[in-house]
């Protein structure tokens, strides 16, 4: 029976899954394991089910001999040294689709409690500090019937699309590495624009681009000076997408109304500046976090894990592979 890691806490019902298959090591104190923790855990085991706390690049993997999948609890993968993988026919998967409406849900959430001051004004009545009415008290931008921009339209891209223009009448403009066919952009109400004209217009600026070299710091201080003082940015991407030392002192300055940010660059870490400025929402990457939703990313990765490693009816046929030119090459 081959052995896998699980190599943070997750359900005890997946766990059970997995055992039925395979003997696994499971990380019950759910600690994040150091570059060499994870070397010598790995020793022995041929797949992983692994969460974007751990970094699997090529020195874990030359260190890993016996290693056949890296099976990922998230969409994105930029933890994950894929090229690496696949230069030694490891299979590497992801959990796409699953998680789609409830980080939707979460990005457009967040972009509104930044937009309407929710989190600055709960911090002021908290505080004791509302003691009247009066007209002007955390006024704010509108939401509704105003121009909702989104940097990379991909699957959660394009509900948060349907969500501005169906929901709340907002004109959507977009843009992407590569522009959606004409059917898909009529599906969404979204408009095609190049970068310098998203970042001009956008009254609500959303960021669901995947990391990559090609994407970091996306956002930084040329660009954010050329949004609207009254726009706001929300971050649903990934850390890193954002110069966020840039963005503190564009919040501090008002250069921007606000921001909501549920990633970070060096997260669990965040830059102490975005802590001082009250016109951001902070959220610590919790936008798939719904019971059902982590449940059938788990539940996927598992299915991935048992599928890549030759076990089950998809036996050799992980459900949602990120480099099937490795399976191509078994």
């Amino acid at each position: 029976m081959k052995k896998v890691l699980v190599a943070r806490a997750v359900f005890p019902e997946v766990l059970e899954a997995l055992r039925a298959h395979f003997e696994v090591e499971s990380n019950r104190d759910d600690t994040v394991w150091s570059k060499s923790q994870l070397i010598e855990r790995l020793q022995g085991k041929a797949g992983v089910f692994a969460t974007g706390s751990e970094r699997i690049d090529a020195e874990v993997l030359a260190a890993c001999p016996g290693l056949e999948a890296v099976c990922n609890m998230a969409v994105g993968y930029n933890n994950i040294d894929v090229a690496a993988c696949t230069a030694r026919g490891i299979v590497v998967t992801n959990t796409p689709d699953v998680l789609t409406e409830t980080t939707a849900d979460f990005g457009f959430a967040l972009m509104m409690a930044a937009a309407r001051r929710m989190a600055e004004s709960e911090r002021y009545l908290r505080r004791g500090e509302w003691l009247k009415w009066h007209y002007d008290q955390f006024m704010s931008p509108d939401v509704h019937g105003t121009t909702l921009g989104i940097l990379g339209m991909g699957r959660i891209g394009q509900a948060i699309a349907r969500r501005g223009a169906l929901g709340f009448g907002m004109g959507v403009i977009y843009h992407n590495r590569t522009r959606l066919p004409a059917d898909k952009e009529a599906a969404v109400h979204a408009r095609y624009v190049d970068k310098a004209t998203l970042l001009r217009e956008a009254d609500h600026l959303v960021l669901v681009v995947p990391y990559s070299p090609a994407s970091h710091h996306a956002i930084g201080a040329a660009e954010l000076a050329q949004m609207k003082p009254t726009a706001t940015l929300t971050n649903i991407a990934r850390g890193g997408v954002v110069d966020d030392a840039a963005l503190a002192a564009a919040l501090k300055e008002r250069r921007i109304a606000a921001a909501g940010l549920d990633v970070f660059e060096g997260e669990p870490r965040v830059d102490p500046a975005l802590l001082e400025v009250p016109n951001v929402v902070l959220t610590p990457h919790i936008a798939s976090s719904s019971v059902r939703t982590r449940r059938a990313m788990a539940d996927l990765a598992a299915d991935n894990l048992i599928a890549a490693l030759g076990c089950g009816s998809r036996a050799g046929r992980p459900p949602t592979p990120v480099n099937a030119e490795a399976l191509a090459a078994r």
